[in-house]
């Protein structure tokens, strides 16, 4: 409430101080972008409005462990603490900027003993001295710079601001890439586990058909080898499984030691993008609203430079009362005051003031290409994730067939063989590819819910623009 006060009263008062401020003023940069993404005409991009909600996005993929998560995470996450703190800190750098529009005032209170000698007089009397004071000191911005000041640092406390934004929105990204890539991991595992065990059967079948003459030793042994190799690989995929897991229990804040995620079955499936988006989507994304927002405190920062070049106007006054010791302190012969205002101008400092102004000028325009840059890669980050999505609905298809043919190949490879047509190679080679396509096919599918993840964190939130956020979220 204090800090709201504060702001509202510095308002007038910076009106009062009249419309003289140095430097000039901010104009959001231009930056050329193309009227309709590439991947999906009907989107259109927009300016920059972080303070948009972003809604719980993650719930399009209607998973409740997930939800879970999400919320845990939010909550405990250390670099969303970071950036929050952050956050805080620019909030009350923005206070200490406005506090510099108003007078101080201080009180003192002391005793002193003293001593005045005469010429000519041996003994110096000493007389203790009771002193209150009260001073006052203004400083009024006739040049703007407190003013540029502030702007400055509210531009910085926006920017934080909206880094806080983009903080929360990549780990819920992050969050849900990985527990995607652990659901994938899990599926895997099963797909290899199922494998040994059909390969454990082929084995078993090999050295029976060896037993009764009718294969050849070679059979077997390579039927072992593909055996004990796939159960190596149904191990590894353990290794990468843990290692995702401990990912995700520091993004919840916690120790992996202190974290598991049991094993599902994979029946997830990534949400259907709608023909036509909202065009304010894209206006969410927090690191265009801060890359904006810093170029606004940069430009700010010109006028604060430029307005060092003219004289500072100080309003000093003071006044209390100074009495000897055993005299009642508080009487109206024991008072004084003085009263005067002062100029001062620095006249020469070795070109250190205009050095400054053009350091503030190239940070201006090294902050405009830096928001113009990532424009241009929110736009691309879009893109990406479009075409990546387009592209692997069609791959999916693609692999579903290869899939099947591959079992069908299978079927029809171990009843040849059974019938002595073809050698256990075929049956090898023929296994192999069934497990290979079934393996790509759900790494596509893991890839595909990555895709629409990293979608909605590019287009900075939510997509079903039209529908309710919890009030959870909403607090968040």
């Amino acid at each position: 409430m204090k800090r709201i006060l504060l702001r509202l009263i510095a308002v007038p008062i910076g009106a009062t101080l009249g419309a003289c401020m140095m430097g000039p003023d901010y104009v959001r940069p231009d930056v050329a972008v193309p009227k309709a993404f590439k991947e999906a005409r009907d989107w259109q991009p927009a300016q920059p409005a972080d303070t948009a909600p972003r809604g719980p996005w993650w719930q399009v993929f209607h998973i409740e462990e997930l939800d879970r998560l999400e919320e845990q995470a939010a909550k405990a996450n250390q670099n969303v603490a970071v950036a929050e703190a952050n956050y805080r800190r620019a909030g009350a750098v923005t206070d200490q900027a406005v506090a510099s529009l108003f007078p101080t005032l201080s009180v003192s209170a002391g005793i002193s003993r003293s001593a005045n000698p005469v010429a000519g007089i041996n003994s110096i009397p000493t007389i203790t001295y009771h002193q209150l004071t009260a001073s006052a000191s203004w400083v009024p911005d006739l040049w703007g710079a407190v003013r540029r000041n502030i702007e400055e640092q509210k531009a910085n406390e926006e920017s934080s601001r909206a880094l806080l934004g983009s903080a929360v929105l990549s780990l819920q990204s992050t969050l849900a890439t990985d527990y995607f890539a652990l659901r994938v991991d899990d599926e895997q595992q099963r797909l290899l586990e199922e494998a040994v065990q059909a390969y454990q059967r082929s084995l078993e079948l090999t050295e029976s058909r060896y037993r009764g003459g009718v294969a050849a030793r070679t059979d077997v042994v390579q039927a072992q080898a593909q055996l004990e190799a796939t159960r190596a690989q149904a191990i590894d995929i353990g290794i990468q499984r843990a290692q995702t897991e401990h990912a995700i229990a520091v993004l919840l804040g916690k120790a992996p030691a202190e974290f598991s995620i049991a094993r599902q079955s994979f029946n997830l499936t990534a949400p259907a993008v709608p023909p036509q988006l909202p065009s304010a989507l894209l206006q969410r994304r927090p690191d265009v609203a801060s890359a904006e927002r810093l170029a606004a405190a940069a430009n700010a920062q010109i006028g604060v430079t430029q307005a060092a070049f003219f004289p500072t106007l100080t309003l000093p006054i003071s006044g209390g009362f100074r009495a000897p010791s055993g005299t009642p302190l508080l009487q109206i012969d024991n008072r004084f005051w003085s009263l005067g205002p002062s100029f001062a101008e620095l006249l020469f400092d070795a070109g250190a003031r205009s050095a400054a102004k053009q350091q503030a000028i190239a940070e201006y325009d090294a902050t405009v290409a830096t928001y113009r840059q990532t424009v241009l890669s929110a736009l691309q980050n879009v893109e990406d994730q479009l075409v990546a999505l387009r592209l692997l609905e069609e791959e999916t298809a693609v692999e579903d067939a290869a899939v099947q043919a591959a079992e069908e190949a299978l079927r029809l490879t171990i009843n040849q063989y059974k019938g002595g047509t073809v050698s256990y190679l075929n049956v090898i080679t023929a296994q192999t590819t069934a497990l290979t396509d079934h393996i790509t096919a759900l790494t596509i599918r893991g890839r595909q819910l990555a895709a629409a993840a990293q979608l909605i964190a590019a287009l900075g939130g939510d997509w079903r623009s039209d529908e309710p956020i919890a009030p959870s979220a909403q607090a968040r």
